[in-house]
């Protein structure tokens, strides 16, 4: 019978070198994790080299979630808390080289850092409300939002705290199944644990909106007295604690209620607040759900990173029968195999650089400083922020959503191997799934950007092309001209500008009176502009590292991914573009020849795009398939 040795073969493989990149994939790596790398990157790439972070797919689940949480603290062990947590940068920078080694440990970092521990930062402080249990990580946080009941329309959420003005307490309450908190990490794992709650603040029995509270849930006995906790089935993927929670008239301290602009309490009950709506007053409450986006794409990123650096390297050393049964050929010489391979890495590029834009333009360049409650960083400007996090929720769509097809990919380029856990692709593709609906399901978000998108204007909607590397006309007449990065761009951008254009048409043209049919006749185009948003950004920010490339041989390579990225998306949108006459059928017919050159271009330095990501040789060896001596990790 043969067996996988799994820890004992993998660390014993003489993995392919990941010695640091040089000449042009150090070039590479350095777009790749621009000018943060060294105070951003640097410690979790140094904590991704410890195998002991990775999670083992041998193990019973439970012992796997109870291993999560011991790297939880191991992180907490490497980093001041309060300050990862006041750092959007640093803390997508955790997910997207955490989310490969053990996609519960990013879960639960996200959650403690990020939504617990980042609301109690952005909100007034309280002496009464101390963090030192949560920075030392003797108690874990989590973050209580969603319901049964209540998933997209949050807003609508029926937890209930009832002001008490005699002793000035609150009554936290759930009112009926359906409001049963769904589904945060609230099991005995970990240890003892406290939440923030959003919940209905309820004065003499009016609603003031929903605000969030600070709640102790368990101890190293159990939950706490009203708190009812019933775990849920596992999921597919990771293994996290998720559960059900409930609340039996809980009683807590005036301090539990987290105040800021959007709210604040003075002692005679009286609510005070800069925002008039009560669904404003929730938006700014639950705000560090926008860092949490970011989040879940970087680790989107990381996963989309590692499963296409493992498919390239196995096909590279992968050999099957040549033409001559005395000859054998590695797998990559087939275009069949390649070609989808190399599609990949020029939209992985392009997702990366999309995801640098946002985190920077949130983090304001690094400088992660807060602006007041609710804003874990971000920009200042109100309209600036609202087009900040529309940028953000766009991209968490399309990067997670492009995520998961490379992860399938490249499970499939590694054929009966890589559906092997072992190998590290299956579990990947697992958890995209769970990036794709956190903080905020795709598809919400997308409705949301495509409404906001039809009430702008053209100039603001979709800005004008960006990148100048072989900067030329942007008169697509000849189909000469598709060889030039600007012309692509402005395709791509034409493709946005008719969608917009047929979601308002079809909108005007809805029966008025009916808000859901008008919606519903313009949404399909909405949807498709949003697309070709994301696609348009992604392509400029592609762009912009090849015109900032120092080394001639990485910009070109970084033009032909650009090139090859272009060209299938506009390939794909060619009906739309005929149609409208921004095409021609010449143009549309040497689509396919372009591209198959871009293609037979990078053929041969796919290797070295993957040495470019810099990942650690422990976590490449981890993953038999990924290096030379595989089979040895095969025992009889």
């Amino acid at each position: 019978m043969t067996t996988l040795s799994i820890p004992g073969a993998v660390a014993d493989s003489a993995a392919t070198p990941t010695a640091a990149p040089t000449g042009t994939a150090a070039e590479l790596t350095r777009l790749l994790y621009d000018a943060h790398r060294h105070d951003v990157h640097r410690d979790w790439r140094e904590l991704a080299a410890d195998p002991a972070m990775y999670r083992r797919t041998d193990t019973p689940p439970a012992e796997q979630l109870a291993d999560s949480y011991r790297r939880l603290r191991r992180v907490n062990d490497t980093v001041d808390a309060a300050a990862l947590a006041a750092d959007p940068a640093r803390l997508a920078a955790l997910h997207e080289w955490t989310g490969p080694l053990d996609g519960a440990l990013t879960v639960l970092a996200g959650i403690h850092y990020n939504l617990f521990l980042g609301s109690l930062l952005d909100h007034d402080p309280n002496d009464k409300r101390p963090l030192d249990d949560y920075l030392r990580m003797d108690r874990v946080g989590t973050f209580l939002c969603t319901e049964l009941g209540h998933g997209n329309d949050a807003a609508a959420l029926e937890t209930v705290a009832d002001y008490d003005r005699t002793d000035r307490t609150f009554i936290l309450h759930t009112p009926h199944p359906a409001a049963r908190k769904f589904m945060p990490n609230t099991g005995p794992a970990g240890g003892p644990k406290s939440a923030v709650v959003a919940a209905r603040l309820r004065i003499d029995g009016r609603d003031q909106g929903v605000f969030l509270f600070h709640v102790p849930l368990t101890d190293e006995s159990g939950p706490l007295p009203g708190v009812t906790v019933q775990a849920l089935p596992l999921r597919p993927g990771s293994p996290v604690d998720h559960c059900l929670t409930s609340f039996d008239r809980v009683v807590l301290p005036p301090e539990a209620l987290l105040t800021g602009e959007h709210g604040r309490l003075a002692d005679d009950g009286t609510l005070s607040s800069s925002l008039g709506s009560k669904r404003k007053r929730f938006l700014t409450a639950i705000g560090r759900v926008t860092a949490g986006k970011l989040c879940m794409s970087a680790s989107a990123v990381g996963g989309a990173r590692v499963a296409l650096a493992t498919a390239v390297r196995y096909a590279h050393h992968r050999e099957i029968a040549d033409t001559r049964p005395d000859r054998r050929r590695p797998i990559w010489s087939h275009r069949t195999h390649h070609g989808p391979l190399l599609a990949g890495l020029a939209t992985l590029y392009a997702m990366t650089a999309l995801h640098r834009d946002a985190v920077d333009r949130w983090a304001g360049h690094g400088a992660g400083a807060s602006n007041g409650p609710g804003s874990s960083g971000g920009p200042g400007d109100s309209a600036d922020r609202a087009a900040a996090e529309r940028q953000i929720a766009i991209a968490k769509g399309w990067i997670t959503w492009q995520a998961r097809e490379l992860i399938i990919e490249s499970r499939e380029r590694c054929g009966a191997q890589g559906l092997l856990p072992v190998n590290g692709i299956t579990v990947l593709a697992s958890d995209v799934e769970g990036a794709i609906t956190a903080e905020g399901d795709n598809l919400a978000l997308w409705a949301k950007a495509g409404a906001e998108l039809l009430l702008e204007t053209e100039e603001t909607s979709l800005p004008a092309a960006g990148g100048t590397a072989g900067a030329g006309a942007a008169d697509p007449a000849d189909p000469a001209d598709l060889a030039d990065p600007a012309v692509r761009q402005a395709l791509l951008r034409a493709v946005g500008r008719i969608r917009l254009a047929r979601a308002r048409t079809r909108l005007r043209e809805a029966p008025a009176g009916d808000s859901l049919g008008r919606w519903n006749a313009a949404a399909p185009d909405a949807l498709a502009a949003v697309t070709a948003r994301a696609e348009l950004d992604a392509g400029a920010a592609l762009l912009a590292w090849a015109d900032a490339a120092a080394d001639p041989d990485a910009r070109a390579l970084l033009l032909d991914l650009h090139r090859l990225f272009t060209l299938r998306r506009i390939d794909a949108h060619a009906a739309t573009l005929l149609a409208a006459g921004e095409l021609t059928a010449r143009q549309a017919e040497s689509l396919p020849d372009l591209a198959e050159r871009s293609i037979g271009r990078l053929a041969d330095h796919a290797l070295t795009l993957v040495e470019a990501f810099d990942l650690p040789e422990p976590l490449l060896a981890h993953r038999p398939i990924a290096n030379p001596d595989y089979q040895q990790a095969f025992t009889a």
